[in-house]
């Protein structure tokens, strides 16, 4: 009996040596391996993504439907992205990074006002913005992310329209230059959304308004106003 349980005893503490070799799959060393940011496969899912989201709405972006518009196997898709989260925050970034060159570039013009007014009337980019705020609804990783980029983009604004009002003089003709970024910003992109849906009342009205308005402040569109001397 005792050189029974002995043997026991040694088959256990031999289970227990092999378990303690095995290598623990849930380490990180045995985590999924995730392609390179500068692989130009991801970089043909995200813009396969990006034209999937202008055509049919977020809710088209599948993996399945992705892989199919992109020309790639299925499998590709979770090897670049782990889900499908991550997909749409990798997509909203590039969609952003672009978006702020934009912003920087008009803020930067000869005639900045009409510039941020053009930029912010841009039919193509709001689109997918409304896509990603419809998106952001149900996801909040991407609610959050968009916060976040809104914050910048809204500083950028704020920051920029304040020197602006000061380099033209216009301290006792706008209140706040607070108002006026959301002015500038805010009204065309509400514009432009109404028109995707077939709203157009006022539009033409308020555009003319915005017009004359922009050229008393900057002067007229190629001709812009004297910017006061420092």
């Amino acid at each position: 009996m005792p050189a029974r349980q002995s043997i026991s005893s040694r088959k256990r503490v031999g289970q227990v040596r092999r378990s303690a070799r095995k290598p623990d799959k849930r380490s990180s060393k045995f985590e999924r391996r995730i392609g390179a940011e500068s692989s130009k496969t991801r970089a043909l899912l995200l813009e396969a993504a990006e034209r999937l989201m202008r055509e049919e709405g977020y809710a088209a972006v599948t993996s399945r439907r992705l892989a199919t518009k992109a020309g790639l196997k299925r499998q590709l898709v979770h090897y670049y992205f782990r889900t499908m989260d991550d997909l749409f925050l990798a997509l909203w970034r590039r969609y952003a990074e672009k978006i702020l060159l934009r912003q920087a570039q008009a803020l930067s013009s000869s005639q900045p006002l009409h510039a941020l007014w053009d930029h912010s009337s841009d039919a193509w980019d709001t689109s997918l913005y409304t896509e990603f705020c419809a998106l952001a609804n149900h996801r909040k990783a991407i609610r959050a992310e968009l916060a976040q980029t809104g914050d910048r983009y809204r500083t950028m604004q704020l920051r920029a329209l304040a020197q602006i009002v000061e380099d033209y003089g216009l301290e006792s003709t706008v209140e706040s230059p607070d108002a006026l970024t959301m002015l500038i910003t805010s009204v065309p992109r509400i514009l432009v959304m109404e028109a995707q849906l077939g709203i157009s009342g006022g539009h033409e009205l308020t555009m003319r308004l915005a017009e004359r308005w922009l050229a008393r402040l900057e002067g007229p569109r190629g001709r812009p106003a004297t910017k006061r001397k420092a």
